[in-house]
């Protein structure tokens, strides 16, 4: 059996950190994860999805994330119910999270949807053209490229020539 989710996505509100009888720390969130298509109007929907996480990563959630910020998620899908106030049974499905990864600087601002900003494709921070959300890493980097010309050519186009490299380049 198999019971793993990843989620990719922005925070609706605050974590909201509590703690149990025992002392142990406890954060829900709601994460809204943009669907890959689009509806008949042409409008991006998104789901909008339950997550928990205890101990540690609960106090970091509460610490490190706010409204609008961009985490990843991994964990495991869980339902529970309880019967409601009304005696009806009421079910809850969410997600606990083992993993929560923040994917943007702690000083991004949330009004930045489309930029990703952060370290979620494993960026080094220690290397000078690592961009945290600006275009700072792109000014650098054009700084340290202008003594090579720039093409938009495919550099695999060649007409039909034989590309010219020694067998000691190739990586396998």
């Amino acid at each position: 059996m198999m019971n793993r989710v990843v989620l990719v996505g922005r925070l609706t509100k605050d974590p909201d950190l509590r703690y149990t009888p025992n002392g142990v720390a406890v954060a829900t969130f709601t994460l809204a994860v943009n669907r890959t298509f689009t509806n008949q109007q042409g409008e991006r929907e998104a789901d909008f999805v339950q997550c928990v996480t205890w101990r540690r990563q609960a106090e970091n959630a509460a610490n490190f994330l706010k409204k609008g910020s961009l985490a990843g998620v991994d964990g495991r899908i869980q339902t529970r119910n309880f019967e409601g106030q009304d005696g009806k049974r009421v079910y809850i499905t969410e997600v606990v999270a083992d993993n929560v990864q923040f994917l943007e600087p702690k000083s991004s601002t949330s009004d930045r949807r489309g930029d990703f900003g952060g370290n979620q494709f494993g960026g080094d921070q220690g290397n000078s053209n690592y961009s945290h959300g600006s275009n700072q890493g792109q000014r650098i980097n054009q700084s340290n490229n202008q003594n090579f010309t720039r093409s938009n050519d495919d550099p695999f186009s060649n007409d039909g020539e034989p590309i010219d490299i020694s067998d000691d380049d190739l990586p396998f």
